[in-house]
């Protein structure tokens, strides 16, 4: 029994590829990070968002052994990154921000001094860096100049190092940054084709990004996580405000529906109004005993879908003003 329950813990802790726990990082008097745990399994794209300055990028170079933590620690696959950073290295990918290129070197030249450096042999290297040319969709631009390629060529180049070394773990810190829209639709397709065999963690300030490629999200800010939950999950979960969207059939009564119990807010588009409120059904009664009294009909009436970027600024400026 005792060998069974040994050995299931064993698996759990394969499967999951990174973990997160108490981490900190200090900067002066500044915490950038402050005591943050989180776990990544094996097959997950997560995305990892938050405002500007609020500890993303801090967390994505400590768990790629660019930056020491503070405090706490983060493993992958069972590595330590403080302790084991080498081993750490070899089974992960990164493309930061701004995506560091030698922009003299041909494509194909800049791929296979990468993969040295990962330490491939010349067969692996030849075999790698043609999958990765045909993966990211490189072929007619291997024999350029880095300089010479568009900002979306460059990505491609970024990712295709990041991925030359078949890393078990895909980190990506803005990797549509600045693409336009057709560039970014082809980016997003090649992340979702490597990530059916990779751990992927995207930090990302485009919302749709999220929605088109995330499974889970991490939402971190002023250095804590302040939501961690599957994208679904977040999507259909009850505000605690709502907006109810309602069509009269001629002048909305303003004044009659300032005067509701519970509105907080009304905001008014013609004929249409949206009533901001966190007593939902004690308005909607309301609005339609006023539209009887009335005898004036609604041409419609809805609760307003939550989006993400509703979600995010309810997380970040909430947890600002507590």
């Amino acid at each position: 029994m005792g060998n069974k329950s040994t050995f299931k813990l064993f698996l759990q802790a394969f499967k999951m590829s990174l973990t997160v726990t108490n981490l900190s990082k200090q900067y002066g008097q500044q915490l950038a990070v402050d005591n943050i745990s989180f776990s990544v399994e094996q097959g997950e794209i997560v995305g990892f968002l938050g405002p500007n300055g609020a500890g993303k990028s801090t967390t994505m170079k400590m768990a790629t052994s660019y930056l020491p933590p503070t405090s706490g620690s983060i493993t992958i696959n069972g590595l330590n990154v403080v302790e084991q950073p080498m081993a750490v290295k070899r089974i992960i990918g990164y493309l930061p921000e701004h995506n560091p290129l030698y922009l003299e070197m041909y494509v194909h030249e800049y791929l296979q001094f990468v993969a040295s450096v990962y330490g491939l042999t010349k067969k692996e290297t030849v075999k790698r860096v043609g999958e990765m040319i045909e993966l990211c969709g490189l072929t007619k631009e291997q024999n350029k100049r880095i300089e010479s390629l568009s900002k979306g060529y460059r990505q491609r180049v970024g990712l295709a190092q990041a991925l030359i070394h078949n890393p078990q773990v895909l980190i990506l810190d803005e990797p549509t940054s600045g693409l336009d829209p057709n560039q970014i639709l082809e980016i997003r397709k090649l992340i979702k084709q490597i990530s059916e065999q990779k751990t992927v963690i995207l930090s990302t300030h485009i919302m749709q990004e999220v929605q088109a490629l995330c499974d889970r999200v991490i939402v971190i800010h002023q250095g804590k996580i302040v939501a961690d939950d599957l994208l679904k999950n977040l999507l259909t979960g009850k505000k605690e405000q709502v907006v109810l969207v309602v069509e009269w059939d001629g002048a909305a009564p303003l004044s009659a529906i300032e005067s509701i119990n519970g509105v907080e807010k009304v905001e008014m588009d013609k004929h249409l109004c949206r009533i901001t409120t966190q007593r939902s059904d004690e308005v909607r009664a309301a609005i339609f005993r006023l539209s009887t009294d009335r005898n004036q009909a609604l041409l419609s009436f809805k609760v307003e879908e939550n989006t993400l970027e509703d979600i995010f600024r309810s997380l970040t400026i909430t947890s600002a003003a507590v």
